[in-house]
């Protein structure tokens, strides 16, 4: 099923992967399977942000407490790679909860995205998915 992304959020992502270089960006999706609404950007606390990220705790656990409380929906996770290719990593996939999220990876001018599954296609567990961006 694709996935709807605003022109908005697409440049949003770009402008802080941009941004983070030569580290990496990452934060939070909001908004249902085939729609991202809003996109939250979270401080990246991985012990070299240069080659990989994780997402705030604190900030994770908040966005889950919102939800579970009738607030805005957690659909997934983004990042950017800034040296590499917009897909994702080895390492990504080892770190990936099997959770049918959606992952964005932000890489040069380019966003992807993926849902991360039991069975994926890629490492075992991403499938793609396709990106819908509407018209300016």
């Amino acid at each position: 099923m694709p996935v709807l992304l605003s022109s908005a959020l697409h440049h949003q992502l770009l402008a802080e992967a941009a941004a983070a270089f030569p580290h990496e960006c990452c934060g939070l999706l909001f908004g249902s399977p085939d729609r991202i609404d809003a996109a939250q950007p979270c401080a990246n606390v991985a012990d070299d942000p240069a080659r990989t990220f994780e997402i705030d705790p604190a900030a994770l656990i908040a966005a889950e407490r919102v939800a579970r409380s009738g607030g805005k929906r957690l659909v997934g996770y983004y990042h950017s790679h800034p040296n590499g290719r917009a897909e994702p990593s080895p390492r990504d996939a080892s770190d990936a909860a099997r959770d049918d999220r959606l992952w964005l990876i932000v890489a040069g001018d380019g966003i992807t995205a993926w849902q991360a599954s039991a069975h994926g296609a890629l490492h075992g567990v991403f499938d793609p998915v396709e990106i819908l961006l509407p018209a300016s």
